[in-house]
């Protein structure tokens, strides 16, 4: 870490920005790489798209603006859409500059994290920033990750509850955390937690279940896994009214 300059009256120095899991693709993702031209073309962007976001951070966290931290895996790093700032973050990030929301996104999410990688290594990042004015070292804090748990075999499966149940009790109070809308027993046990946390106000529930896309046709790229920049545009429709909701809390508050 570095001296970057001062924020209100707190010395901030630079985090490190890269929140990559260490892991390398398991055999079946190997496999797909190899014989799935799609496939290939959407794993080239993962380098690409978190070099871009981490030279991003860099420049955002100098910037003296309210900011968004977001949390997370591929889905918030974009992988799939046409650029790093084409998926769901960098969409709604337009739509809230057009109404005057000027937010330093700072995107800590990584390619492949499992919720246990957010805890370990994406919220120590969240926790060293300097503190906005008001205390704070966010306005607007997004975590969505879960479904690398779920695709992750048995063990990382049974590991999903107890983790989601230990992140919904460390993120920052006020922080948006979707249910995973994958019909799975572990999914289920998990998004008991999130619903818990947020009857007790200390998240802000996206409920995916009810209110994500109900359809991918046409949403998709190539991988057939990831979504595209319209299916981005679906989640961002999804996840809006949450922010919002967020951001107007933190303007009463």
């Amino acid at each position: 870490m570095h001296p970057v300059g001062t924020l209100g009256s707190v010395t901030a120095t630079e985090p490190d920005w890269d929140t990559s899991t260490g892991r390398t693709p398991g055999p079946a993702m190997r496999l797909l790489n190899a014989v799935v031209p799609g496939v290939r073309r959407v794993r080239a962007q993962v380098d690409r798209y978190a070099a871009a976001w981490r030279d991003h951070n860099a420049r955002a966290v100098r910037e003296p603006r309210r900011r968004w931290v977001v949390l997370g895996d591929s889905m918030s790093q974009g992988v799939g859409a046409s650029a790093h700032d084409a998926g769901w973050v960098g969409q709604l990030d337009q739509r809230l500059r057009a109404d005057g929301h000027d937010l330093a996104v700072l995107n800590l999410s990584a390619t492949g994290a499992r919720t246990r990688d957010v805890l370990d290594r994406q919220l120590p990042v969240l926790e060293s920033l300097p503190t906005q004015p008001d205390g704070t070292p966010a306005a607007l804090v997004t975590v969505l990750v879960g479904s690398n748990d779920l695709f992750g075999g048995r063990e990382a499966r049974a590991a999903l509850p107890s983790a989601m149940a230990e992140l919904v009790d460390r993120l920052p109070a006020g922080s948006l955390v979707p249910t995973l809308p994958q019909p799975s027993a572990a999914a289920d046990l998990a998004n008991e937690h999130v619903v818990r946390a947020a009857a007790r106000g200390r998240v802000v529930l996206v409920d995916l279940r009810e209110t994500g896309p109900t359809s991918w046709r046409g949403r998709l790229a190539p991988d057939f896994f990831h979504p595209n920049d319209l299916g981005y545009a679906a989640m961002a429709d999804a996840l809006e009214p949450g922010v919002r909701a967020v951001l107007r809390a933190g303007q009463r508050g």
